[in-house]
């Protein structure tokens, strides 16, 4: 089990990750466009896919049964696994190839912003900049990016693992 949980976690996090150095290459050499948080989320759910797949074949490998718990813990543990390798691979890219990220970003959020919001994306900015001069600011920002996202989804996966090993 840990084995698997390894696996597919590291697969997860290389696939998150690959599409973050891309969305990060694009953003840096286009800092006029910005990104697509669609293609952004898209990676999250394959790399989530990673941890589904995974507890699939926890299950499959255990008589094709599993307790909503266990599924769960598999489904959070990869989840952390993928988290940490997106946060790590974010603080490589941030301090040693993008570090005025947070500038061109603040700058793209108040260009994109409607007239009537301009005063309220201007202190989301400045909060932004000023959690970004920590690098346990830059952590913490990163992986709530992620992790909650997929936690719920290791959440649903649980309950559908169970169900579904309830039912053989």
């Amino acid at each position: 089990m840990n084995k698997t949980i390894l696996k597919f976690g590291v697969l997860g996090g290389i696939i998150v990750s690959a599409f973050m150095c891309l969305v990060t290459y694009f953003m840096k050499q286009n800092p006029e466009q910005q990104p697509s948080m669609i293609l952004g989320f898209t990676s999250m759910v394959f790399a989530f896919g990673t941890m589904i797949y995974g507890v699939f074949q926890i299950r499959k490998n255990n008589a094709n049964q599993i307790s909503f718990g266990a599924a769960f813990k598999a489904g959070f543990l990869m989840t952390v696994i993928i988290s940490t390798i997106y946060v790590a691979v974010w603080l490589v890219i941030f301090y040693n190839f993008f570090p005025n990220f947070m500038e061109i970003y603040g700058d793209m959020m108040l260009k994109n912003a409607k007239p009537e919001d301009v005063a309220k994306v201007t202190e989301e900015v400045k909060w932004m900049k000023e959690v970004y001069q920590s690098p346990i600011g830059i952590i913490g920002m990163t992986y709530v990016e992620i992790l909650p996202f997929g936690t719920v989804v290791a959440l649903l996966n649980a309950l559908v693992q169970n169900r579904m090993s309830s039912k053989s």
